[in-house]
């Protein structure tokens, strides 16, 4: 009986053994990889429109902090499927998310293949205007910070009733995007986000964006032709960036289309930043926004440097308006993966109080 409990007790092992060393083979078909950044700053805010600045511990000074996981599989012959699921959270309070009521994975939530013909996914993705306006200016992503990202992306909750230039939320739910292979440093990304509404084939977003990258030359473009409205996932009492414009009349714009172009050169004792767009609605309300920028090496990291303007016109809002903000920073470099930075910003909105921002802050990725 002894023996034969033995026996059984030899088989279990072996069976672990060949568990275990089938277990890396069968994980070496498929690559997952985890990361994430952790960014968190000290300072005072106060945009245009605020009465007083506040004194905040807050997430996200020059990046939205994240994680997530993403993987491939190699399917053979030059075929491979992919899936990303990021999620955005606020690290100074630990919240899931952008804002109360934000999706788990509202970065990126997609599954699709790729090869030689390019690349397809489907799910939740970056919006059309995203790439185009993080990369060709100096403070990149930054929702706190930047002028142009502030200008297009971040409406103000305050009495300013400011709204975002750009509708449609910075990532598209329901969407299929497909993406080229790289012609001599040209891609371009195509997008179409279904509305998924009932007997209302209307309801859609569809957009495009060019990005080149040669040498020290860089450029983009962008287009977009959106419902505003589509989709609109945040509980009552809380807004989505890219919600309907709440206009002075009490009017909303239905459908808004937007473009812009932009670029970049580096000239190695600076970079050069600028970018032109307009967005039109099918109400008499129309924005144009320019910014300018420029990043300077200086010892272990960069000073930068941006400015934005926006003209906002039309009978929907009454009297014309204009926003002007300007930034200028210092970002530090620790490691490859740890930087300081300190940000000084002011903000200007026509008939309303003036703003001035300062943050220093840490910024981590892993």
């Amino acid at each position: 009986m002894q023996q034969r409990k033995f026996k059984l007790t030899q088989l279990a092992l072996a069976a672990a053994l060949v568990a275990a060393t089938a277990a890396p083979a069968a994980m070496a078909q498929t690559n997952v990889s985890v990361s994430g950044l952790v960014d968190v700053f000290a300072g005072k805010v106060r945009n245009a429109g605020d009465a007083n600045s506040r004194s905040v511990v807050n997430s996200g000074g020059m990046t939205t902090s994240w994680f997530g996981f993403k993987g491939s599989e190699d399917l053979g012959g030059g075929l491979k499927a992919n899936f990303q699921l990021t999620s955005f959270i606020q690290a100074d309070t630990g919240s899931q998310g952008r804002f109360p009521g934000d999706t788990l994975f509202s970065r990126d939530a997609n599954v699709g293949l790729s090869g030689s013909f390019g690349a397809v996914s489907l799910g939740r993705e970056l919006a059309p205007q995203f790439l185009p306006t993080i990369l060709f200016n100096p403070f990149g992503d930054s929702y706190t910070f930047s002028p142009l990202i502030l200008q297009a992306d971040v409406p103000l909750f305050n009495g300013s009733a400011w709204t975002n230039s750009f509708a449609g939320d910075t990532g598209w739910s329901n969407s299929i995007r497909y993406t080229t292979p790289n012609f001599g440093g040209l891609t371009a990304n195509l997008h179409y986000q279904f509305g998924e509404v009932a007997g209302n084939n209307g309801k859609n977003n569809v957009g495009l964006n060019l990005l080149y990258f040669g040498g020290p030359l860089a450029l983009t473009a962008f287009y977009h032709n959106v419902e505003i409205n589509n989709p609109l996932n945040v509980p009552a009492g809380n807004v989505q960036p890219g919600g309907n414009l709440p206009l002075a009349s009490g009017l909303s714009a239905a459908r808004q289309t937007a473009w812009m172009v932009g670029g970049s050169y580096d000239l190695k004792a600076a970079k050069l930043f600028a970018t032109y767009g307009q967005t039109s609605h099918n109400i008499d309300l129309d924005d144009k926004t320019v910014s300018l920028g420029a990043t300077v090496p200086a010892g272990p990291g960069k000073i930068m440097a941006a400015w934005a303007q926006t003209k906002r016109t039309g009978t929907a809002i009454g009297a014309d308006q204009k926003r002007n903000t300007t930034s200028v920073g210092y970002d530090y470099d620790l490691s490859k993966r740890t930087d300081l930075y300190a940000v000084f910003m002011n903000d200007r909105i026509t008939s309303q109080n003036n703003g001035n921002s300062f943050g220093v802050g840490v910024r981590h990725r892993f």
